[in-house]
């Protein structure tokens, strides 16, 4: 089963032209459901051997393994899309995977920060060095977007539009998309970029990486991850306080202050209206402040 594993994933980079992290998702679900597979059916399991009854025992032992509802969701969209693939490559005559259905249960509204709490947390980089000054066009820069951190480290030279204060984005599936970048933003990289240059290495041009480390090299996602736990940390925020947070905030702020839905699903480049319907939240002071200036007997 692992080498129709492999041919999968080869299918997924060449065919479908998938992300690097997209593959090293799809790898990590099927490699595990492999390995329950050929502990539970033996070492020579192939995909056309296995049952619906096999792929339900292997969903009961994520349950039992305290794999959150999400997290199991996500692995059973791998196995699906694996098990689509495998039909259509005669792997198997049937698909085991299409009676399972998803985990239900209650969504969990995202943690986001305040608007106080985002202020503290953009001028929390000193401007002293080059590294607080990436620091600070890093975050600015996420929270102007409301960008996945993938999207930010994944940022080029040429991506950046400072005449029209715009960028381009490549999202999930190598979508790309236009944002807006805010007046903060455009600041905060404007007064880091020049002296980025003393320190870059990797190619220059358009296709120079804008966020670099301290070797001169494109930034990591694990990179940006730990700068922020540190600022966190300084600040005494809230501890689940992660780069996508910022992108949470974003989404909240905007909602919050009127804009419409729609707006936010293209800022955010989402592919289904459902995604962005749970930023419609609202904080308890706002719902409060709703409720006494429209209802007739408040």
């Amino acid at each position: 089963m692992h080498q129709q594993i492999a041919q999968f994933l080869r299918y997924l980079a060449i065919e479908r032209n998938s992300s690097q992290l997209t593959i090293k998702s799809y790898r990590e679900d099927l490699i595990d459901l492999a390995d329950y597979l050929i502990e539970t059916l033996g070492a020579n399991t192939e995909a056309a051997a296995v049952t619906p009854r096999d792929l339900r025992g292997y969903v009961a032992a994520l349950h039992d393994a305290g794999y959150a509802q999400t997290s199991i969701a996500r692995k059973l969209a791998s196995l699906r899309s694996f098990y689509r693939y495998a039909q259509r490559q005669e792997f198997c005559s049937s698909n085991p995977a299409k009676p399972l259905r998803n985990p239900r249960g209650a969504r969990k509204l995202p943690h986001f920060l305040t608007t106080d709490e985002i202020g503290k947390l953009l001028v929390a980089p000193g401007r002293g060095d080059w590294m607080g000054l990436r620091d600070r066009a890093i975050l600015e820069t996420m929270y102007s977007a409301g960008l996945r951190v993938s999207e930010v480290v994944g940022l080029n030279d040429g991506d950046l539009d400072f005449s029209d204060e715009i960028s381009r984005i490549r999202g999930k599936g190598r979508k790309e998309r236009l944002a807006p970048l805010g007046k903060y933003a455009i600041e905060a990289l404007r007064a880091y970029m020049p002296i980025r240059e003393f320190s870059q290495k990797e190619t220059k041009g358009r296709e120079a990486p804008v966020f670099l480390n301290r070797f001169g090299s494109r930034l990591t996602v694990r990179s940006v991850g730990r700068m922020l736990e540190k600022y966190i940390a300084e600040l005494g925020l809230d501890t689940r306080t992660s780069p996508h947070t910022l992108r949470h905030s974003f989404a909240t702020h905007l909602i919050d202050r009127g804009a419409d839905i729609r707006s936010v699903q293209e800022l955010l480049g989402h592919k289904s209206l459902v995604t962005t319907q749970i930023y419609t939240h609202l904080s308890t002071a706002n719902l409060r402040e709703v409720y006494l200036r429209a209802h007739p007997r408040a």
